[in-house]
């Protein structure tokens, strides 16, 4: 058996970006403990580490005319993110944005690679504007082309370089998207509408003349439409050998790439969790002629970068029994060649396990979608307990990529279950309301139901159910032990909301209206907030509780953590506190991840050893 820090050893690469001669991959790849930026020639050759800094690095993009990059890259993870250029040949690497207490937000290079456009809340902590930089140009040198008074990101550079996609998230689930004039800063609106509406993943099609994005508009799921600029009309694109592909409107597109030049594109569609890839080109501006799927494995898959050519498109492949890596697609063929080999740690493959897709009946009856893994020492005789690891959000979703921390588990011989409660994305727009706002329990209630469905299941122990949650997590964590105290052996809470009402009043303020609109607002709904806060209902708790949390945490204040520690301690309930002072939300350092798991499997193998124990 592997101990820790050998699987938390296991690499990741992901996040390509092809340079422009077509030869060269960009991509990330965590090697030395944190992602930092890597290259590689071709699918056989050693690839070569490009950046060398103690923090993260958050993605990376290739210039489409020079031997040289952008990145991003925050401190401590404060999410602050800031943005470099890194020439190639000399290493040398230059801070573009020069404002270490603002954030960020890449928008791509334009098509002569001479600008870099970003969306910042430099003036305004709340509010992102836009901004145009030439690439040897740093800090103040950037030009604001746009005053915000929102959540604004920049989608892209249209093929003739003079506008720039853009789009304004007023929640998770409503977007609406401009156009704008760089030189003159005129912005066009071309999607008003009432009620919510997503409209994601925004991409320029040939000639500048059409975008294209996934949008429920109308509809429950995620489709994928283009805009005709000319109109502003909106419109679904259709399959020109539809017989062969026809939508399947029970499940999301999550996104698409175009390549301008060549007329291709590629779009995912997740089907329960996992990633069927759409691969074409554009026989007219609404209608695709589809070319064969890459032949790819059960998988999540996204990220897609083309060549200068548009034959080829790189893109990031990740399941629930291998970590992820930087794969090439042919266009045409659907041939695919892994270009990246990140490592196992030695650890064999074969012994990693892959999840059964199961669904169980909550209070109302409705379904619920889980993954759920099983041990190899699994007899089948009640004998196996289970951690219930919640995904955070809460609208995200637990899909079949690779797990660390989850591979463990399952080789000390712990099952895994992984529910998608409501609320959670990739089931439809009203799916995912089901939890919003006073319906917030509802959600809880399904993490019950799932104990309930494990208590049935012949593999497993009933006594010996533990649950876990980061973030959004956290908070499902807390509420599952104080609503049902009785059902749960264990609980770890990983930098999670203990208090709805502190953690708006201190999360950013460039994240507070978003997530008021999922959570509810402090002026009409504190009383609900309040309500359902798991600090007012802490002497609840009967299980053992740890607690990890991050000092630079700027989603979900370290106070939170404080908070939960010194009620539960009031109340009498065995607690252990975790804080790492260089860590944000969540914790990206090698020998912190190590420090923080060993000690909840530590906390795990101790409360959930004979059963239930104080």
């Amino acid at each position: 058996m592997f101990d820790i820090e050998r699987y938390l050893n296991i690499r990741s690469a992901y996040g390509a970006s092809f340079g422009p001669d077509g030869d060269r991959l960009a991509f990330l790849m965590d090697t030395t403990g944190v992602p930092q930026v890597w290259t590689i020639d071709d699918p056989g050759a050693w690839p070569e580490q490009r950046t060398f800094f103690d923090d993260r690095v958050t993605f990376v993009s290739w210039s489409p005319e020079r031997p040289e990059l952008v990145f991003g890259m925050d401190r401590g993870g404060n999410e602050r993110e800031a943005l470099y250029r890194l020439d190639v040949a000399s290493g040398a690497v230059t801070d573009l944005t020069r404002h270490p207490d603002a954030k960020h937000r890449f928008g791509g290079w334009s098509p002569d690679g001479e600008y870099v456009a970003f969306a910042s809340n430099r003036r305004d902590n709340a509010v992102f504007d836009i901004y145009v930089q030439g690439r040897t140009d740093t800090g103040a040198d950037a030009e604001r082309v746009h005053e915000g008074d929102g959540w604004f990101a920049v989608s892209g550079w249209s093929p003739s370089g003079d506008r720039l996609a853009l789009v304004e998230s007023h929640s998770s689930f409503d977007q609406d998207v401009y156009v704008l004039d760089v030189a003159t800063g005129e912005r066009r609106h071309l999607t008003p509408h009432d009620g919510d509406v997503r409209y994601q993943s925004v991409s320029w099609g040939p000639d500048g003349d059409n975008l294209y994005l996934v949008t429920d508009r109308d509809v429950d799921t995620l489709s994928l439409a283009r805009i005709d600029l000319s109109t502003g009309d909106l419109s679904t694109v259709e399959a020109a050998d539809a017989d062969d592909h026809e939508a399947d409107d029970d499940w999301n597109v999550d996104g698409v790439a175009v390549d301008d030049e060549s007329r291709r594109l590629v779009y995912s569609r997740n089907v329960d969790g996992y990633t069927e890839l759409g691969v074409g080109e554009l026989v007219a501006p609404g209608r695709v002629d589809h070319f064969p799927s890459p032949d790819l494995p059960p998988s999540v898959a996204g990220g897609v970068s083309f060549d200068d050519s548009g034959e080829r498109f790189a893109l990031t492949v990740t399941r629930s029994d291998d970590t992820a890596n930087v794969y090439v697609a042919d266009v045409v063929s659907g041939g695919v060649e892994r270009w990246t080999r990140a490592s196992t740690a030695g650890i064999p493959r074969d012994t990693f396990v892959a999840p059964e897709l199961v669904r169980y009946p909550s209070f109302d009856g409705l379904e619920i979608p889980a993954f759920f893994s099983l041990p190899e020492t699994d007899t089948g005789h009640g004998e196996t307990p289970v951690v219930v690891d919640v995904h955070g959000g809460p609208e995200s979703q637990r899909r079949p990529s690779f797990g660390r921390v989850k591979q463990y588990l399952l080789s000390r011989g712990y099952a895994v279950f992984e529910p998608n409660v409501r609320g959670s994305s990739g089931y439809g727009k009203a799916y995912t309301h089901l939890d919003d706002v006073e319906k917030r329990m509802d959600s809880v209630a399904d993490l019950k139901a799932g104990a309930e469905w494990l208590h049935d299941h012949p593999a497993v122990d009933p006594d010996r159910i533990a649950v876990m949650g980061a973030s959004y997590g956290g908070f499902m964590t807390l509420a599952a032990l104080t609503t049902y105290p009785d059902i749960w052996a264990a609980g770890v809470d990983i930098v999670g909301i203990a208090n709805f009402v502190t953690f708006l009043e201190n999360t950013g303020d460039w994240r507070r209206e978003l997530r008021e609109a999922e959570y509810g607002s402090l002026d009409a709904d504190r009383e609900l907030l309040e309500s359902i806060s798991p600090i007012h209902q802490v002497e609840e708790i009967t299980a053992p509780l740890f607690v990890l949390h991050g000092e630079n945490d700027p989603r979900v204040p370290v106070s939170e953590a404080h908070r939960i520690v010194e009620g539960a301690r009031e109340a009498g309930v065995p607690v252990r506190e975790l804080i790492f002072e260089d860590e944000g939300h969540g914790f990206t350092k090698l020998e912190n991840r190590i420090e923080a798991y060993a000690a909840i499997v530590e906390f795990l193998d101790t409360h959930l050893a004979d059963g239930k124990t104080d």
